[in-house]
C-alpha cells in the first residue's frame, strides 16, 4: 500500500485502489476531527483537481475518487497517479479554512415504542430506565450526521447521551422497516429502506428519508445536525398521509 507522511492535520494518505486516496484525520468519533474532515472535504470539492470525481466523508477519513487516466494524463507533478493526487491534496492543506461550519438543524418526527420500537423496553431495561425516560434521553440531545454508509441514505449519528449506549442485537431481523430509528452503541441512525439489520429498534418516523427521484435522494448528509421529536401514532399517520 502506498502511504505519504501527513501535512499538519493530516495523520496519513494511503491509496485505497487505483481510483482513489484516502485521509486519515484522526483515529477516534468526535466533533473536532470530524470539522476537519468537513473543512477538507468542502475545499476539495471547491478546487477539483484534473480526473476528480467525487468525495465520500467518514468519521475520521475523506476518501477521494478520480479518473486514472485523466491524472495520469494531466501536468500533475508525480510519477504515479497516487504521487499527483496525493501531492495536490497535501499541498491544498495551506489554503484550508478552520472555520468551523454551521448547519441547519433537520428535525426527524419519531414515534416511539410500541410496534414502532419492538426493542424500546429491552434497551430501557438494560439501563435501568423507563421507555419514557428512553424517549426524553433520545429526543433531548442534537446530533452530528458523521457519514452515509450501509445503504443509500443511511445516516450515522453521533452525539447520543452516553446512557444510552446499548449492543446491537446479538441476532440481527431479516428486515427492519424502513424509517426504523436504532442505536448500536454510542450511536443512532435511521434505517431508509427496508433492509436486515442488528440495530435496537426504539421508533419509527413517518419521513421518506431516501427517494432515488429527489434532486437530492438522501434528506441528510454528512455534516448536518438533527434533533429528534416525539410524536404520537395519530401525527404519525397524518404526516404518512401527507
Amino acid at each position: 500500500m502506498q502511504t505519504t507522511a501527513g501535512v499538519e492535520s493530516f495523520l496519513n494518505i494511503y491509496a485505497l485502489n487505483e481510483q482513489s486516496v484516502t485521509i486519515e484525520f484522526g483515529s477516534v468519533i468526535n466533533e473536532n476531527v470530524f470539522q476537519k474532515v468537513t473543512s477538507f472535504n468542502n475545499l476539495v470539492n471547491q478546487n477539483p483537481f484534473p480526473g476528480f470525481y467525487t468525495t465520500v466523508p467518514a468519521y475520521a477519513t475523506l476518501t477521494v475518487f478520480f479518473d486514472a487516466l485523466q491524472v495520469i494524463q494531466s501536468d500533475l507533478p508525480g510519477a504515479d497517479c497516487f504521487e499527483k493526487v496525493s501531492g495536490y491534496l497535501a499541498g491544498l492543506k495551506g489554503k484550508q479554512n478552520t472555520a468551523i461550519t454551521q448547519s441547519a438543524t433537520i428535525t426527524i418526527p419519531v414515534c416511539y415504542g410500541e410496534d414502532f420500537g419492538p426493542d424500546i423496553n429491552a434497551v430501557a431495561g438494560l439501563h435501568n430506565i423507563t421507555a419514557q425516560e428512553v424517549i426524553n434521553l433520545h429526543s433531548s440531545a442534537v446530533y452530528k450526521v458523521y457519514m452515509i454508509g450501509f445503504v443509500p441514505g443511511f445516516a450515522y449519528l453521533g452525539g447520543m447521551p452516553d446512557l444510552l449506549e446499548t449492543p446491537r442485537k446479538s441476532t440481527p431481523r431479516g428486515a427492519v422497516p424502513a424509517g426504523s430509528v436504532g442505536i448500536a452503541g454510542k450511536q443512532t441512525g435511521i434505517y431508509p429502506l427496508e433492509t436486515p439489520g442488528g440495530w435496537q429498534i426504539i421508533g419509527r418516523t413517518p419521513l421518506q428519508m431516501f427517494n432515488a427521484a429527489r434532486p437530492q435522494p438522501a434528506l441528510l448528509k454528512a455534516g448536518d445536525q438533527v434533533v429528534f421529536k416525539p410524536i404520537n401514532r395519530q401525527g404519525f399517520n397524518r404526516l404518512t398521509a401527507k
